[in-house]
């Protein structure tokens, strides 16, 4: 797998919703440092789990694809004798 990489522009973005987050629902406010150590131990330490759901999420999808795809070469086959 490779490692989880956001741009500075992505960071600061996410480093803002931690800080709005644990002032509007926590009650507490969490300066830019430490939420930007947050951010790199939720991105981690648990991002490949949800890195791993979207590929499993991709791959159901890419599943559903390559059998319309089957069925749609099935429907343009030319009967031989050695049809299926």
């Amino acid at each position: 797998m490779s490692e989880i990489t956001f741009t500075e522009e992505e960071k600061d973005a996410l480093t803002k919703k931690i800080q709005m987050y644990f002032r509007e629902e926590l009650d507490q406010e969490l300066k830019q440092f430490p939420a930007r150590f947050l951010l790199d131990f939720f991105t981690e330490e648990i991002g490949p789990y949800f890195y791993n759901r979207a590929l499993l999420d991709a791959q159901a999808v890419l599943d559903l694809k390559m059998d319309d795809i089957r069925d749609a070469l099935y429907e343009i086959e030319k009967p031989t004798e050695f049809s299926r």
